[in-house]
């Protein structure tokens, strides 16, 4: 067996009270010692700095031109005119009154504008802030008014929800700079706050005529304070330094080289994750370093299609959710092929997936398989993709094993969080056997695992579980003013995640559970609702479900959001008329998801108390817009028990009512 991860030293059982924790990991790479560092990559200014000397010509940030109202072609800058760019922008900045270890703020979706900010920021050591694009208006505040932000950048659009703000209207936010320009009605509100308003053209003008040395950071400068949005309370202020974010770039490229495959100048990436996250921003940090293209979305993320078939990227990453509808589409396809055709498909699936599995690589795997069927799903991805990368939350393994089979490109699958840079672990890009997990730490990362005794986690056990701990390079300084949170996750140096993991045979990861969003039953049983959530999603009349219960109930019960086509597909075959709305309402379908539920449990083998005994229909998705998930697709607990309170405390008033 291939073992992909290096052992150091031996796990030590818990005393005194203290939990027991497992051996350390490395990658490979890092088996005796951590790999030296990059001498001309100490800051992300040095990225910018030399990719724009060694490709100053090459394509960097692209955009799809509006030619008479319709979507165009990509239009470029190349790295020579981002970096000029980015000197004046710099130079306006602190011609507007920015200094070295300030806070700048920006706010708004992913466009060239957006990183040429950043990388001024970086030019003269100054602080950037992303605002969340997706986090309501009291985060927006917050995060204004946490890090004393004075300059703001932002999207046209979004100028309306910045001057909502206490803090804009306190007279604390000194400039706001437009991605484009400000409208009238928005130039009148600005002038009555007392703020200054730039157009981009006429800050970057100031730049041209104010110019001003840069002061570039050093490795432990602070980089940008990320916020993240947490399922409850205020946002955290992650504080990521710019040797914490080159060490990352490097600790890729090191990884990288292992392969084949090399990345090229020629590559492209598609950025439509948000760049106030931290996987996009890393990615995008990736490809300065190589001298190759990203090209931004439309904004429109229900026509990503068109962009992709436009830009034709070699590279794709996204989050599960992406991945499903993408494999969902295919299947929905194959449903309305003829028998023969759709028997033929499914008989090249097994003979690939086959090859796969005895070793051999995605390309070598069944040539045949991929001309005659799967080129179709590839070109669904614009036809030139080489690499597939899944982060954000576990991809579930029918998913995973779909993509490597069909996608005619090499698929990874990563882990990691904004305290750690957004990679701790990735797996190998064409080695099938550590398909169902998140890989082996990257080069500049440690990773162990510490008991979790509540919930029967053992890292000394068979097989080794607990809660995933990291430390090195790659990892956060601190959160930004609030030193309780810091030491409560940072202990003895290592990083407390939060999720649970299990190390494989092969020494690769698996995340299987979640620490925090666990809670005991009345009779005193431990559930883990994330856990239970993941087992019930693979219902197929769920698109989506919250798992709720407390310690004054026995029972759990649940908020089930059907999936629309198989409950309109059930509702046909049983009779039953009325739009998806009514049929919500209907204690018919109310039964049945229940019964499936039922079903599903008993197939996972769930324990009794594990079973949900009552739900709630809702049409609605959960999502961002009603503050019922954060931006990374995590759902807020608080603010979904807060919305349907009375609900459940009617149902368990039935529950309860039934019994006697």
């Amino acid at each position: 067996m291939k073992v992909f991860a290096a052992q150091i030293g031996e796990g030590q059982k818990g005393k005194d009270g203290e939990p027991s924790v497992g051996p350390v990991y490395r990658n490979l790479l890092s088996k005796d010692d951590f790999p030296p560092p990059d001498v001309n990559m100490r800051t992300t200014w040095d990225i910018i700095k030399v990719s724009a000397e060694k490709y100053s010509g090459n394509k960097m940030l692209g955009r799809r031109e509006i030619i008479d109202g319709k979507l165009g072609p990509y239009v470029w800058k190349t790295y020579k005119e981002v970096y000029t760019e980015v000197l004046h922008i710099g130079s306006a900045l602190r011609a507007a009154g920015a200094e070295p270890g300030s806070c700048v703020g920006i706010y708004g979706a992913n466009c060239i504008q957006w990183i040429i900010a950043m990388q001024a920021c970086s030019a003269h050591s100054i602080i950037c802030v992303p605002l969340y694009d997706t986090l309501g208006q009291g985060a927006v505040n917050f995060i204004l008014e946490h890090a004393e932000i004075g300059i703001v950048f932002v999207q046209d659009k979004k100028v309306k929800e910045l001057l909502k703000s206490d803090y804009a209207s306190s007279g604390r936010l000194k400039t706001i700079v437009c991605f484009t320009s400000v409208t009238k009605e928005d130039q009148s509100n600005i002038s009555q706050i007392g703020i200054k308003n730039y157009s981009w053209n006429e800050f970057l003008q100031m730049g041209k005529e104010k110019p001003v040395d840069i002061v570039p950071p050093q490795a432990d400068s602070i980089c940008t304070i990320m916020y993240t949005s947490g399922t409850s309370g205020d946002p955290k202020g992650v504080i990521l330094t710019h040797e914490s974010i080159t060490m990352t770039i490097r600790g890729l490229d090191l990884f990288m080289e292992l392969f084949e495959d090399k990345m090229t100048t020629d590559d492209v990436y598609l950025s439509f994750l948000p760049l106030a996250h931290i996987l996009d921003r890393m990615i995008e940090e990736y490809f300065f370093r190589k001298g190759a293209s990203v090209g931004y979305y439309h904004g429109d993320l229900n026509a990503l299609t068109e962009d992709l078939m436009e830009l034709k990227p070699t590279f794709f990453a996204g989050v599960p959710r992406v991945f499903e509808r993408v494999h969902e589409g295919v299947v929905k396809a194959l449903d309305e092929l003829r028998p023969l055709r759709r028997k033929v498909f499914n008989h090249l699936y097994k003979h690939k997936l086959n090859y796969l599995n005895l070793g051999y690589k995605h390309r070598e795997a069944s040539p045949l398989a991929d001309l005659l069927a799967f080129r179709k799903v590839k070109a669904k991805l614009g036809g030139r993709i080489r690499l597939i990368t899944s982060g954000g939350a576990p991809l579930s393994s029918e998913v995973e094993e779909f993509l490597r089979v069909t996608s005619c490109a090499f698929v990874t699958q990563g882990y990691g969080l904004t305290e750690s840079c957004g990679l701790s672990t990735v797996t190998y890009p064409d080695e099938i056997s550590m398909a169902g997990t998140v890989g082996i730490p990257q080069p500049y990362t440690e990773l162990r695992l510490e008991e979790v005794a509540e919930m029967g986690y053992d890292p000394l056990g068979n097989p080794p579980r607990g809660e995933i701990c990291l430390r090195g390079k790659p990892i956060f300084s601190r959160y930004h003013k609030n030193p309780e949170l810091t030491n409560e996750v940072i202990k003895d140096g290592w990083f407390h995640t939060g999720d649970i993991g299990e190390i494989l045979p092969n020494g690769a990861v698996k995340v299987i559970d979640r620490k925090k969003n666990i809670f005991k039953l009345s009779q005193g049983e431990y559930v883990a609702v994330e856990y239970l959530e993941k087992v019930y999603s693979f219902t197929p009349i769920l698109e989506d479900i919250w798992v709720y219960g407390n310690s004054f109930k026995s029972t759990l019960v649940a908020v089930v959001v059907p999936h629309e086509a198989n409950t309109m597909k059930w509702a046909k075959s049983n009779g039953h008329k009325g739009s998806f709305r009514e049929l919500c309402s209907s204690d018919q379908l109310r039964d049945h998801v229940l019964l499936e539920l039922k079903s599903t449990a008993e197939r996972n083998k769930l324990k009794g108390f594990e079973n949900i005994k009552g739900v709630i229909l809702e049409p609605l998705p959960f999502d961002v817009e009603r503050d019922f998930m954060t931006a990374t697709m995590k759902k807020k607990r608080n603010q979904l028990l807060n919305h349907y309170k009375a609900k459940i405390d009617e149902l368990y008033q039935s529950l309860t009512t039934k019994k006697h």
